[in-house]
């Protein structure tokens, strides 16, 4: 693990207190997988900051067990030597290839989780954690997702490829000797088509997970008296409230509601330290 700043972790337990410390300084806790800190690493770009915020709001709210929150940010990689690679006209954000640096990131040890910052989670990560299955190098949701849509989010171009989506949420196993190619200069040199449709595994490498933690507005539906079929996490793929053009979208009124939350958990947080709590 190098000694980026994007090594810095926003770890919280289920009391809802966080702190920040290097991911070098966690020590590993004995026990299953479900006892020790669960990573989870979130794409992060500058336009979507709010979204980024309410994402790891969501998840640190509903999880019972331990977790560690890293933002994956562009600028602090390239400054630390760990991404070089000019972005291409196709990159709608700036974890568009970042991504695939998480098993590196996790300094290629246990499980953890890459999801974009456009994801709201509506329920305990623990039940997510409790789906691993070892024999996978990854588990995600395996959409058969064609968008009909030209463009996305505030006018990004939206592109069609096999497997789209599978990767917006990923369970890696971080030490699965698969998972080791990932090195920074794969990730560097790689093309769209190799890292998004995980070229570097054979197809039983992936595991699958229900389409409830990847759900899709606009094209995922859930059926009326059917809790199979509720959502878990929403991916706001297309576009979600913080953008203009999608403030009225499907879930709007959810994604809404946890801002405030999470503006007046901020607030309250500021008004202690105000007063020295």
């Amino acid at each position: 693990m190098s000694n980026s700043s994007t090594d810095k972790v926003e770890s919280d337990t289920s009391n809802g207190d966080s702190s920040v410390q290097s991911l070098n300084d966690v020590k590993p806790t004995s026990g299953t997988l479900a006892l020790k800190p669960f990573k989870i690493f979130i794409g992060y770009d500058p336009r979507e900051d709010v979204a980024y915020e309410v994402c790891k709001h969501s998840i640190l709210k509903r999880s019972s067990i331990p977790v560690e929150v890293y933002p994956i940010k562009q600028s602090e990689l390239r400054e630390n030597g760990l991404y070089w690679r000019e972005r291409g006209k196709l990159e709608s954000t700036e974890f568009s290839f970042t991504r695939f640096l998480t098993p590196h990131l996790a300094n290629l040890d246990g499980w953890a989780m890459f999801v974009d910052c456009d994801f709201l989670y509506l329920a305990d990560i623990k039940e997510l954690v409790d789906l691993i299955d070892e024999k996978y190098a990854i588990m995600c949701v395996q959409h058969d997702y064609t968008p009909k849509e030209t463009t996305k989010m505030d006018g990004a171009v939206q592109t069609v490829y096999p497997r789209k989506n599978w990767s917006s949420m990923v369970l890696y196993n971080c030490g699965h000797p698969k998972n080791k190619v990932l090195t920074p200069e794969i990730v560097n040199s790689q093309t769209g088509a190799y890292l998004h449709r995980f070229q570097w595994l054979e197809d039983q490498e992936i595991g699958s997970i229900s389409f409830v933690w990847n759900f899709l507005v606009g094209h995922n539906k859930s059926v009326e008296n059917d809790p199979t079929t509720f959502p878990k996490a929403i991916h706001y793929t297309l576009g979600g409230p913080w953008f203009e053009a999608w403030k009225n979208c499907e879930f709007a009124d959810l994604w809404v509601n946890e801002l405030e939350e999470y503006k007046e958990k901020k607030k309250i947080v500021a008004n202690k330290a105000e007063s020295g709590i």
